[in-house]
């Protein structure tokens, strides 16, 4: 009995993909013939958070939210102008961002360290994952009482805590991308004659990198969460300063005002790592989903 071959016209039409080291290959979905309009994906994106913003603006102005409960758009966008022509806007943003670029610096070289000695030694993982899995079960926000007693009041608890808040993240990530490499390609480099060090470099790291990114991602966005809870312990300039005054006197613009703030120094700093990923990790084939 002989099989006849497929048609060619019968299969999905693929695309072909370069092999070369440098060039980025993606898996996409099926290719479509006929041509069809589609929204540009950038438009598609700011949907959400302008649909939002317009929800809020058109039930601020018909009173069905009070303004009490919360102040409308045009009254948040008005603080913002004023405080940033008298220089606070921008001193607290000063302020914050350098306790989250400090936190953020000790809580990464630490989750970097402790998650590189227990991913790559086993006496490494027996000492230092079960403890990081004990510690993470306790809310970190809770800790901030017991820093206070330690640290005191000034710079040092605030940054402790957002230290705290990035050191998990960081470490789980890099950790499971470490021990998530291939077995076989690991055996492979052996037998090609790698040693300790060339299998750390040119195998290992590489594989855990996707990872890494990830919990890069998570890091960056806890580290804001922290910052949060952290500035409004005794804090004397930074967002949360202008938060905590705007609270004794119900000023809910204000208020509005810091956390879109710090919604939009999370988001700098998520597209930031999207960029960095798209970089590093051209040589990765990877699903973008279907059109």
């Amino acid at each position: 009995m002989t099989t006849k071959p497929l048609d060619a016209a019968v299969l999905p039409q693929q695309k072909e993909v370069a092999t070369a080291p440098s060039t980025r290959v993606t898996i996409r979905g099926t290719a479509k013939t006929s041509r069809r309009f589609t929204v540009p994906r950038s438009v598609r994106r700011a949907a959400g958070p302008v649909g939002l913003v317009l929800l809020w603006f058109l039930t601020s102005a018909t009173g069905v939210l009070p303004e009490s409960v919360l102040a409308s758009p045009v009254d948040v966008l008005r603080q913002a102008v004023d405080l940033t022509k008298n220089g606070e806007l921008p001193h607290a943003i000063a302020a914050s961002g350098r306790r989250a670029a400090i936190g953020f610096l000790i809580g990464a070289t630490v989750a970097l360290v402790l998650s590189l000695l227990a991913g790559l030694f086993r006496l490494g993982e027996d000492v230092i994952d079960s403890s990081m899995g004990m510690f993470r079960a306790i809310p970190w926000v809770g800790l901030i009482p017991l820093f206070i007693v330690w640290f005191g009041i000034e710079e040092t608890p605030k940054i402790a805590l957002v230290a705290l808040g990035v050191t998990y993240p960081l470490y789980f990530n890099i950790y499971g991308g470490i021990r998530s490499t291939d077995a076989q390609l690991v055996e492979a480099a052996r037998m090609m004659g790698l040693g300790r060090f060339g299998l750390i470099k040119y195998v290992i790291l590489p594989s855990a990198l996707p990872g890494a990114l990830v919990g890069l991602r998570y890091a960056l966005s806890t580290a804001w969460l922290a910052l949060v809870f952290a500035e409004q312990v005794n804090a004397d300039a930074g967002l949360g300063y202008l938060m905590s005054n705007a609270q004794q006197y119900f000023r809910t613009d204000v208020i509005v005002l810091c956390l879109v703030v710090y919604a939009l120094l999370g988001l700098a700093c998520d597209f930031a790592v999207r960029i960095l990923s798209r970089r590093l990790l051209t040589w990765r084939a990877n699903f973008e989903g279907e059109a």
